[in-house]
């Protein structure tokens, strides 16, 4: 759908006012929605991360050492009974492993870990329903 039909404005004053929340900082970007299922196997696996120690140097620490490996999608930083929540996207469980592995010899403050291997995944949204967010309740 186009989005100044969706909006209900002429092309013109659409494209102003989306210039505008991009200067503002509304719009993060813009990109493709890959269907990553199409190129070949793949894995996702979710992973609880629990931290040795909890000094802010940890925490430091241990983001930017992930920061740069390929194969986390998301990182969390979480309540509950363990520190991070992290999306991997790996070719296989084999190569997940491998993966962590890697981790846990970089010797990053990892004290444990809990891996939850996907199946599938039924429900995946990649838009946000502003209305329903933000609606005065």
């Amino acid at each position: 759908m186009d989005l100044a039909d969706a909006v209900g404005l002429s092309a013109s004053p659409c494209l102003t006012r989306l210039k505008r929340l991009e200067k503002a900082g509304f719009v993060a970007g813009y990109g493709a929605l890959i269907r990553i299922e199409k190129l070949g196997d793949f894995q996702v696996v979710f992973t609880k991360i629990t931290l040795a120690d909890h000094r802010r140097e940890d925490f430091v620490r241990f983001i930017e050492a992930i920061r740069g490996v390929d194969e986390i999608m998301e990182c969390h930083h979480a309540t509950g009974g363990y520190d991070y929540l992290l999306k991997f996207v790996t070719r296989n469980v084999i190569h997940y492993q491998s993966v962590m592995e890697g981790l846990l010899e970089r010797n990053i403050g990892i004290e444990k870990y809990f891996s939850y291997v996907i199946i599938n995944s039924p429900i995946v949204k990649t838009h946000y329903r502003l209305e329903t967010l933000f609606a005065a309740g």
